[in-house]
């Protein structure tokens, strides 16, 4: 049964309804822009116990509905618990990121990970966190949920930390396709469990973060990321999927025909010729310059203005990646209320 919200403009987009304005939220909206956040992480023993205690998790998910005006909430969580969940464990350490103690260097290494429902019921956790948010919530807002895509977690998992090339990750790719096929479909129906969990526990939408696309070229794309991206468009079930593939504008014609709900731009694609390219019947998400937010307000504004009118209805308004830890917290709340005068 539908729940009723308060702020539904998001959930009627996905409808199909002539909303208003574009719905608005941010990547990485629930973290250390907001004191309330820091002043909970700082009596933490790491950025894990947070990830980890569904209460904590919930109430930080909540802090930015009610800080900033948001019109979703997102869960606080971390894309590497679907790897440390199949068995390969992972510590995030501050200032620098996250590192894996152990990576997968062989096909015997991916044969020894689990996968699929068996990985995703050890994230308990995390629907907890589910469950906690939804009541902070009170149905004033949908709930979002989401995963890494294969291969960003993939080329973590190869790499053991993030980089600027993920040669690692790409060299397994050309010397080992069968290893890496096989890796990758684990990871598909984990990430496909895991989704549908995050739904049965009440999230109302899920993105799929495939952050690294831009590392690789076309042909390496079409092989091993669309196929494995459609698997887990089709298999997750009851919920809008918003897909977001950062530095893919070689597939974006690939990525819109691929049936999610919606897809999400990063900056460096120009809206005009994006919109003529996919069309205005998809719902586009982004996709603004997190830098912007550094500018004044009065150029904020006029950036705001600029992409939801080249936007056109169809739009969610976002960022083209997650909001940066020093951003101006004041330009931040600037932003959100300039897309809710917004008018079409």
């Amino acid at each position: 049964m539908k729940r009723a919200y308060k702020n539904d403009i998001l959930l009627r987009l996905f409808e199909g309804d002539n909303i208003e304005r574009p719905p608005v939220w941010l990547m990485r909206q629930a973290g250390r822009i907001l004191p309330q956040y820091r002043a909970i992480r700082n009596n933490l023993s790491g950025f894990k116990e947070l990830v980890e205690t569904p209460e904590l998790a919930a109430e930080v998910t909540v802090q930015p509905v009610d800080e900033l005006g948001v019109d979703a909430a997102i869960i606080f969580s971390d894309i590497l618990v679907i790897p440390e969940a199949m068995g390969l464990p992972y510590e995030l350490i501050e200032k620098v990121g996250p590192r894996f103690p152990r990576t997968i260097q062989s096909a015997a290494d991916i044969d020894a990970l689990i996968e699929g429902e068996e990985a995703a019921h050890e994230l308990q956790y995390v629907y907890n966190a589910l469950d906690a948010t939804k009541s902070l919530l009170d149905d004033r807002v949908p709930l979002i949920g989401f995963s890494g895509a294969p291969w960003t977690l993939f080329s973590y998992m190869l790499e053991g930390q993030g980089s600027k090339t993920f040669s690692k990750a790409k060299k397994f790719l050309y010397q080992e396709r069968e290893a890496s096929h096989r890796l990758l479909a684990k990871l598909t129906s984990t990430i496909i469990a895991y989704l549908n969990q995050k739904i049965e526990h009440g999230a109302d939408v899920v993105q799929l973060f495939d952050s690294w696309a831009g590392v690789l070229n076309k042909p390496l794309y079409d092989e091993f990321c669309l196929p494995y991206l459609k698997q887990i468009i089709d298999g997750v079930q009851g919920a809008p999927l918003i897909l977001f593939c950062r530095g893919a504008w070689f597939s974006l014609d690939d990525l819109a025909g691929l049936g999610s709900q919606a897809l999400g731009i990063d900056w460096n694609m120009s809206i005009k010729p994006l919109r003529e390219q996919v069309g205005s019947d998809i719902i586009l998400q982004g996709n603004m310059d997190p830098c912007m937010l550094y500018a004044p307000t009065s150029e904020i504004g006029l950036e705001v203005d600029r992409i939801c009118s080249a936007m056109g209805r169809n739009h969610i308004m976002n960022l083209g990646h997650g909001v940066y830890p020093d951003t101006p917290l004041a330009h931040v709340k600037f932003f959100v209320d300039q897309v809710k005068k917004y008018r079409y």
